[in-house]
Formats: C-alpha cells, structure tokens, sequence
C-alpha cells in the first residue's frame, strides 16, 4: 500500500474564492487595469510549473489538452464506458485539480510528491478514450509517454522536493549537490548578482565543473553576452545571461504592459513601476525589479494592489532562489482601516520587542498595511499574509508593504469541530468561535511587527558601518559586536537553508508575544473576556500547528520540507521547554482504538511563563540574525528543530500519528476576468474540482495551442539535465 500522503482524497476541501463584491465595487478604469494586471501574472505563474519538477509541465499540456477537449461532466462517461468506477473518475478530478493548484506535481505546503489515486491502467484506459486522444492519437501517446513514468513514480529521492540525494529540483540541474550551491552563492555574490531569478546547471568541461547560472529573461540566446570566465583553482565558473524563451510571453512582451501603461494604471508610480518590471522579465535584470519595487512601495493605499515576479524563496533547497507569483487584489477598507490603526501604533510596540534599541531599525519606515480580496494569485499556493519586497537593502532603508488576503483567511481557516484533531473537547467550541479572528490579530503582527522589525548591522563595500561598532553591545555575550553582514551579503545568501523558516520563526513569535499587548487587542475590536479567548486560541493554534507540523519532516532525510511548520514546531519546542504546566502534550488512545494525542495549555501562564520563554527565544533569535552570526544561529535553530525518538516525547512516533489523523490543505478556486465590448466581466467557478479544472482550461483559451507547444519545448530543452 502506498502511504496515503502521496494522494489527494476524494473529499478533500476546494472552495472558490469570492471576490464579487469588491469587483463589482471598482471603477471600469480599475477593472481594466485589474483584468490586464491577472492576465500577465496567470501567464507568468506557469513559469512555476518549470520551476517544480521535470514532468509538471508535460502534465499540465495533458491535463489542459484533454479538458479542452471535454468538460469534466463531459469526461464522466467516457470515463464509466472505460471502466473507471466513481470514485476512481473522482480521484483522477481531484489529481488535475490538485496539479492546477499546485502548479505542479508536489504540494506547494510541504514539497511532498502526489500521484493519482487510481491505478496507472485506468488513467491511461481513460486518456485513450478521450477526445483529445481520438483527434490526436500520436501526439497524446507521445505526451503521456513522456510523464506516465514519473507521474506514477514514487522512489525515494522523487517523494519530495530536494537538493542532490535529497529530492528532486528543477533550481538546479540533476548533478548539483549543497557545495555546487554554496560555491556558485560565493560566486554571485562576489559579483553582485541576486540569485532572485536564477538557476544553475553544472556541466564537465576538460575535466573542469563548469557552472552555468541561466536568468529568468525574455531576450534569446545570443543576445546578452557571456561575461568573462572566472577560474579559481578546479572550479571554472561561466555566467551566462538568460539562454531561454520563457513561456509567460504576454508577461515578458512589453506590449501587454504598455497596454495597461498607456490606458489604465492610475499614477505615475504604477506607470514606472510597470515599466521597471517589463525591463526586469526582458532582461533577467533584478536591479530594474527593485527599481520596480521601489515605485511599488511609494503607490500608497491604491484600489487595485499587485506585485509581480520572482518572490519567495522556500521552495530553493537553498534557500536563495524565488519561485514565479503574481497576485491582483481588491482593497477590503474595513478591515484595512484596523490595519492602519496597528501601523500607527508600531513605534509604539517596536520598545516592546526583547531586544535592545540598537538592534532595531534606526527609524520605522511606515509601510502600506492593507486587507485584500484576491482576485487572482498565480504561483504555486496561495498566502493568509505577505510582507514585501524581500530585498533587504530596500526593506531595512526604504520600507515595504503588508498584505492581508481577507477572502483566503475568510475559507482557508474554517473548521468543521469533527475534524478538529488533538485539542480537549472543551476547547474545540471556543477554538472553531475564535480561530479566524486570533488568526487576523497573528497575521497582522507577524506580517507588520515580525517580518518588519530588527535591524541587519551592515558594513558596505566603501568600509561604512550602519551601526556604533564601539557602543553596540551583544545582550547575549556582554562583549562588543564581532560580526555583521559585508557588501552584497544578505539575510538569504548568509543564512541560505534556514533563512526562510528562520525568519518565519521570528515572525511568529513577536506575534505571540505582542498579542498580549491590550492595544493590539482593542485595535482588532477585543475587549475584556473576548480578548483574554483571542489571545488563549491564539497560543493554542501555534502548539497545536507546532504538533501538525510533525507531517512535514522525512526521518529519512532528518529534513524539514515547509519553512512555517518548521517554525511552528521549534516553538512548540521552546513553550514545552518553558515547563511550569504550561503545554502538556500526551499520547493517548483515541475513541476508534487508533493513536491519538492531547495538548493542553494553561491560559493562566501565558502572561508569565510563556511570555517570558518567548522573550528569551525571541531576543537570541534577533541577535543572531542581526549580526550575521550563521555558525550561532543555525546551531540554535537546528537544536529545537531535531525530531528524535528520546526525551521527554517521542515526537517521531508523534510524527506517525499526526499522518494517521492529518486533514488535506484546501484548494482554491479562482475567478477569471474577460473583455466584453468595452467592460470587463467576472467570470466565477463552482468549489469543487471540476470548477477549479474549469478555471484554467478557460484561463488560456486565446493562444493555448501555442502556449503549450512553448511549455512542451522548453521541457524538452532541459530534460537531459535531471538525469
């Protein structure tokens, strides 16, 4: 029997994003702009199926081939006369749909391989009885040919995402292992370069490892030049500037956004910042996307909101590299009103934050903190909450925006008390009444308070210091501060594979932490008892997500595959190492005979035990990262990261029950947008698979035969280098 984490179940939850209202609401300038804006960032995520894993474009043609073709309700009976029963037709439903929403074949919450859930004979009996097959026999068996295999395949290193012998990437080609990483790492950053956009290929030159770092561009190849080879020792390292067409065509032609340029961006910010973004995805220029960024960061409090291109960096085993988003959204000014309120009071809670003044920013740039209606959010998942840019330079001096998506958190979140594993009864009533609002108060914080706090002790390339080296003082040592970031070094070259769960760690906790601030409360509308509850779900979501996080580690790898779940559990850790009673934590036999288990958490120690584990924790964390000690912080994070089978909780037998008990990650349904005569329509879907594969086979219908022969040949250009 194959592990039952490698399927998507049938029941699994698919809900549609609604965004009527706050659609309806814009002015027909805006919905252009909004519609134009989802059109280049919808082409531009299927970039991301490139960036997955060698098969997930292929996939995608197939999928998008056949429901072309057939509807789903269309499909149903040609999938009974090949002898597939329902449940097997609904698995095959839930797989394409899975693969849409994912934006390829490995979960994009935790990097985990999925395959159908029928036998590989039934999906191919049903795919020969399609009408795609009948119309095009050879080019669909020369398609399914060229991923059947992998599709099904679930050998070790092909069950999760990795570097090397720990699982499959496309980031890097197949030879590469963490030492090909962090020497081309080196290299970038000896030339400045931003790792943001790239990929690296290793091949063997007269017995020499040469490195080629391919940028993601529009210009074809011979137009940019090869900058001059480096050779240092054994090691011959040839920077090549973008040598691939990209498929997102309508992103990276300039006519697109010239269209919206010249017609419907609402002020010269978004002019320019549209500008810089179309030089960017041209040229593979990053420099020309902070420039973008920068304008971005100066359109304060627009209708539409968007941000575009290569953004986070989890799903790089290393940790430096962006995987393709783009997003268009609807301001939600309600709820964005409290937001406002908490950003006026920041500096007012920054004090309160465990560390000392001068390890934080030298003065708080104000940002943009706004809650959105998505109306389209291309990319592999879909966020509760963005803190952006992720350039450090621009975030530490210049500022950045936060995002709540109002709609996502409104579905993502609800939970039906059945399915509410590993709490006392008497906490699940009180869980299911406050978990959506204590999610927003967390959100709010972490995104604004957490990702927006700490300051980064830089000396530039000219010798300058953005700190007093005489006065500022280690809390942690007592002893003057020894190390700091140099030139082009940042928070993600330096601390590369934690960086990002790292960083997520931090976040989280200056949000529990500054929950408990009675303004922070008041500002969300939480007064008196309601407040005391936000706070107490609050603090139990994280040891219960700290617990549900065991699902994504692999003993095998001893590796963490979700930079959040790791942080969730690290502070799972930290608040069971607090003792006092504060978290209990036991294994127990649930009602159906099988494992269970139970947390508990003493609501009347979280001001006093808690809070002072977290302040603690919290302080070390920021120390570390502020002066660049990776030796110091990576040892202290690995150490609450270990999951091991001793101690006071055999959290790998924990690990075992949490798999028995786990509850799918829902799937989101998004709207289309479309011209009609001089307006632009919404067009909604039904939540359910066969709405969300609807979706996409009406996403692309203008040039589809054209997009997937692009896709099927930029895979086959690159397949000789996964072997």
């Amino acid at each position: 029997m194959v592990d039952s984490q490698y399927y998507l179940p049938n029941d699994i939850g698919i809900s549609a994003l609604d965004c009527s209202e706050a659609f309806r609401l814009l002015s027909p300038q805006e919905k252009m702009y909004a519609h134009y804006l989802s059109r280049a960032s919808w082409y531009g995520g299927l970039v991301v199926l490139l960036q997955t894993s060698p098969e997930s474009a292929n996939i995608f043609v197939l999928l998008q081939r056949i429901f072309r073709k057939q509807t789903p309700a269309q499909l149903e009976q040609v999938a009974t006369a090949a002898g597939l029963s329902s449940e097997e037709y609904q698995a095959f439903l839930v797989y394409a749909a899975g693969l849409y929403a994912n934006m390829g074949n490995y979960k994009s919450f935790g990097d985990t391989k999925f395959i159908p859930n029928l036998p590989e004979d039934k999906l191919k009996a049903l795919v020969w009885a399609s009408q795609a097959f009948q119309e095009q026999p050879a080019e669909m068996e020369a398609l399914w040919d060229s991923c059947s295999c992998l599709l099904y395949s679930l050998e070790n290193r092909q069950k999760q995402l990795g570097l090397g012998d720990k699982g499959i990437t496309t980031y890097f080609s197949g030879n590469c292992c963490l030492e090909d990483a962090e020497l081309a790492q080196k290299f970038l950053d000896s030339k400045k370069l931003s790792a943001y956009n790239t990929r690296l290929f290793k091949k063997e030159d007269g017995g020499k490892a040469c490195y080629e770092v391919r940028l993601a561009s529009a210009v074809q190849k011979g137009q940019t030049a090869v900058k001059k080879a480096k050779t240092k020792g054994e090691m011959h390292f040839a920077l090549v500037a973008s040598v691939t067409k990209c498929p997102a065509q309508p992103l990276l032609k300039e006519n697109l956004f010239v269209n919206v340029l010249q017609a419907y961006a609402a002020n010269e910010n978004q002019r320019k910042m549209l500008e810089e973004y179309t030089r960017s995805f041209t040229l593979g220029s990053i420099d020309a996307h902070k420039e973008g960024s920068r304008y971005w960061i100066k359109d304060k409090g627009p209708i539409v909101e968007s941000y575009i291109g290569f953004i986070e960096s989890y799903r790089d085993p290393f940790g430096s590299r962006g995987e393709f988003e783009g997003f268009v959204a609807v301001v939600n000014k309600a709820m964005s009103e409290r937001f406002a309120k908490l950003v006026s009071s920041a500096e007012v809670l920054l004090p309160e934050l465990p560390w000392p003044q001068e390890f934080e920013k030298d003065t708080f740039l104000k940002p943009d903190f706004t809650s959105l209606d998505v109306l389209t959010f291309a990319g592999s998942g879909i966020p509760a909450g963005i803190n952006i840019p992720n350039y450090d330079d621009i975030r530490q001096t210049e500022g950045f925006k936060n995002v709540s998506l109002g709609n996502v958190l409104a579905v993502a979140y609800a939970t039906q008390k059945e399915k509410l594993t590993f709490l006392e009864e008497g906490d699940k009533d009180l869980f299911i009444k406050w978990k959506g609002p204590s999610f927003e108060v967390q959100v709010g914080l972490h995104e604004l308070l957490g990702h927006g706090s700490g300051k980064l002790f830089v000396q530039d390339d000219m010798g300058k210091f953005n700190f007093d080296q005489s006065k500022v003082i280690n809390p942690e040592t007592g002893e003057p501060v020894s190390s700091w970031y140099r030139g082009s070094e940042t928070w993600d070259s330096k601390f590369s594979t934690i960086a990002s769960s790292y960083e997520e760690c931090r976040a989280e906790c200056v949000g529990l932490y500054l929950c408990l601030n009675k303004q922070v409360l008041s500002i969300f509308g939480h007064e008196g008892q309601d407040a005391d509850d936000v706070v107490y779900i609050n603090w139990l979501s994280m040891v219960r997500a700290g617990l549900l996080g065991l699902e994504f580690y692999t003993p095998e790898s001893k590796r963490w595959r979700q930079a959040h779940m790791q942080a969730r559990f690290v502070i799972l850790r930290v608040l069971l190492e607090a003792g006092e009673g504060l978290v209990g934590l036991e294994e127990v036999t649930g009602e159906d005979g099988k494992p269970d288990a139970r947390i508990t958490l003493d609501r009347s120690k979280i001001p006093t035990v808690g809070k002072n584990a977290i302040h603690r924790f919290l302080c070390k964390l920021q120390v570390f990262k502020s002066t660049a000690d990776v030796e110091g912080g990576r040892a202290f994070y690995d150490k609450y990261s270990t999951v091991s089978d001793t101690g006071a909780h055999n959290f790998l037998r924990l690990r075992e029950t949490v798999l028995l008990r786990k509850e799918a990650r829902k799937m989101f349904v998004q709207a289309n947008t479309r011209i009609s005569g001089d307006s632009v329509e919404l067009v909604e879907y039904e939540g359910s698979a066969a709405g969300l594969i609807r979706s996409f086979t009406e996403r692309f219908q203008d040039d589809a035969e054209q997009l997937e022969s692009g896709l099927l040949e930029l895979s086959k250009q690159d397949a000789p280098c996964w072997c």
